[in-house]
């Protein structure tokens, strides 16, 4: 009788620690809602390969200086702390969450280095408790709403358009075409027909339906307000941009354009050139161009401060800086560089 008093109070523990276990998975798994209308990162850095990324008072990118791993810092580069060890790009935000795409086998805060743990990651806002949410490899992801959408990478099919809830549900595969998710503005994103026909296009998140929008001829549009902003293939790769009202088109610059951002008022782009190449700065509308530093330069990513950019094939360093907004003055990112010796030492 007491044997049997005894199994049944064992099968009733391993019952109710089972269900602890469930009960705990089911909340673990689960993700607070992001405020409604929720866009991870600017258009313009998700095209420079997403390496900073301004969120509700705190910035935060990839540190060259650091293996691209994750640090967060204050707008003005006080406060840099690193939040994990994870190497990073397309850093996207919202809510209480941050995601991206985590670009090596380096070790995550959960854990080990074992084998490949490349894919689409999300975490808390400080780094910690990560989650896999697509193994998939990716060129560009974006938050938007509660969904990422993003360019899945397969040697057979090149990149198709893929998207997965926050809380690692609804995985869906939604185009066999290359749908690049970056630019997105009142759940639209504007895209071009690459390997197509190069017209614009726009992909409604609301139904993820699609339709041509106007057949230019453009190359990595990027919407701001009224206008879409791209490389004109038939302007020689000209900064242009087509109205979304009455449907003009404005040719910016005079320069051959290689890349660009666009923040707020300004757009920087690097000039193409044999002789002269150089990062320049300039108004929306093509005015007051400024020389921001001669040379080329690549991943030109914009926070409210400064504007982060490095030399061509020098992705670990240096990063240089200049004010967004004032006078132009590059310096190099030595908060950063700092950080990064100082995590060394621990």
């Amino acid at each position: 009788m007491e044997n049997k008093k005894r199994t049944i109070i064992l099968i009733s523990c391993v019952i109710l620690l089972i269900a602890i276990i469930g009960v705990a998975a089911f909340f673990r798994g689960r993700t607070a809602p992001v405020p409604e209308g929720t866009i991870g990162n600017t258009a313009g850095n998700l095209n420079n390969r997403g390496l900073f990324c301004e969120y509700n008072g705190k910035v935060y990118f990839s540190n060259a200086y650091d293996d691209g791993t994750l640090y967060s810092m204050n707008p003005d580069e006080t406060e840099i702390r690193k939040l994990n060890n994870s190497k990073v790009e397309f850093i996207n935000a919202g809510g209480k969450y941050l995601v991206y795409y985590q670009s090596d086998s380096s070790t995550t805060d959960t854990a080990p280095k074992f084998g490949s743990l490349n894919g689409v990651y999300r975490s808390n806002l400080k780094g910690k408790n990560t989650a896999c949410l697509s193994p998939n490899p990716s060129s560009t992801l974006n938050l938007i709403g509660d969904y990422i959408y993003y360019s899945h990478y397969n040697r057979d099919t090149s990149l198709t358009l893929h998207k997965v809830r926050l809380d690692k549900q609804k995985e869906q595969t939604l185009s066999t075409t290359w749908v690049n998710p970056a630019s997105c503005q009142d759940g639209l994103i504007y895209w071009m027909g690459a390997g197509i026909d190069n017209h614009l296009y726009v992909w409604n998140t609301a139904d993820d339906s699609s339709y041509m929008l106007w057949d230019g001829n453009v190359w990595n549009p990027v919407v701001n307000g009224d206008y879409v902003y791209y490389m004109d293939l038939d302007q020689n790769y000209r900064l242009s941009r087509y109205s979304l009202s009455d449907g003009s088109v404005t040719v910016l610059t005079t320069d051959r354009v290689d890349l660009f951002n666009i923040y707020d008022s300004v757009i920087y782009y690097q000039s193409n050139s044999s002789s002269s190449p150089a990062l320049k700065r300039m108004n929306l509308d093509g005015s007051n161009t400024e020389l921001v530093a001669s040379g080329i330069y690549t991943d030109i990513n914009i926070t409210s401060q400064y504007v982060y950019f490095t030399g061509f094939g020098e992705s670990d360093g240096p990063v240089y800086k200049t004010s967004t907004f004032g006078p132009v003055n590059v310096t190099t990112f030595d908060a950063a560089l700092s950080a990064a010796a100082e995590n060394v030492k621990k």
